[in-house]
């Protein structure tokens, strides 16, 4: 309804918002975020948090970049930096699922370890662009399918797929299980840390496709992009969508959802001209009020203060 609501004042108040290109700049600027806000959203519905998405996203596509200028072939290249990030997901799942750190503190930590090894030991500049020899990568920029642009198409079938995986399969259930009792769940004999890992690890490749549809679109990856508001936003498509920080609740509609209403707020606030910091300003009360609501819908309750998570 909010988004129906925002999209309609809108609409009525900024000429040329119902246009078609600037619908498609709508779904355009938010599938990179949207992709990111799934695997944010598989984890919070196990009841975590992965911090670290952003930073993963943008060290996993640079070295990427990094190896095809050094002339590794794609398929090479790719499947070192797959390797890459399955570990960094299961090192984040790890520390929660076994060593008994909180998600919260675990993915910070990992997100500015990881950042700041890669930054200074591997990559030697901010922004790394697509080499000229990467053909496929080049042409997946320019690509259209049914008119749609790559990156928006990446988007939907990610939610597709997830959305199936989570409604339809027994990891998908035992997650939303896990989510909203936990340990019920470790008494039904769920294989609740495996499912943990399993979560991060998912996250972790989400954030690595999200960063390469990125860089196909943008023929490049900027790593200054793990300063930005970025994060923020991932987490207020997820909460604003309504997906519970307390766990169990919400699903890949919500991800649409939540990306199609930050995505709408974002355009009318660009056509409208405000400065940077005053949008980060009001998603910052966006954010703060969706929190507030959440909490009082979705109480925490005492496994969630016992863990930690949230």
């Amino acid at each position: 309804m909010m988004a129906v609501a925002l999209f309609a004042g809108f609409a009525l108040a900024l000429d040329g918002f119902t246009a078609p290109a600037n619908l498609l700049n709508i779904v355009r600027s938010v599938s990179v975020l949207g992709i990111l806000a799934a695997g944010m959203g598989i984890v919070v519905i196990g009841r975590g948090i992965d911090l670290s998405m952003v930073s993963i996203m943008v060290v996993t596509v640079a070295i990427q970049l990094q190896l095809l200028q050094a002339g590794w072939s794609l398929w090479s290249a790719s499947a070192v930096v797959a390797a890459i990030t399955l570990a960094l997901g299961f090192m984040n799942g790890f520390m929660v699922a076994y060593a008994g750190v909180s998600a919260l503190f675990a993915t910070l930590a990992s997100s500015a370890f990881v950042f700041g090894f890669v930054r200074s030991r591997i990559l030697t500049q901010d922004v790394i662009y697509i080499p000229e020899t990467a053909g496929t990568l080049l042409w997946l920029g320019k690509a259209r399918i049914l008119g749609l642009p790559v990156d928006v198409v990446v988007f939907l079938a990610v939610v597709a797929v997830a959305l199936v995986l989570l409604r339809w399969s027994r990891p998908g259930r035992f997650l939303y299980l896990m989510g909203d009792n936990f340990q019920a769940a470790r008494t039904m004999g769920i294989p609740v840390r495996p499912l943990i890992v399993a979560s991060f690890m998912a996250s972790a490749l989400l954030a690595w496709l999200a960063g390469v549809a990125s860089a196909v679109s943008l023929q490049s990856m900027n790593t200054r992009l793990v300063n930005s508001a970025l994060l923020y936003d991932v987490v207020l498509v997820v909460v604003i969508g309504g997906i519970g920080l307390s766990g169990g609740k919400g699903g890949m509609r919500n991800v649409v959802v939540g990306a199609l209403l930050i995505g709408i707020l974002l355009n009318g606030m660009t056509i409208l001209n405000l400065p940077n910091i005053h949008q980060n300003l009001i998603k910052a009360l966006i954010l703060l009020g969706a929190i507030i609501l959440d909490g009082q819908l979705n109480p925490r309750d005492e496994q969630t203060s016992q863990q930690g998570d949230i």
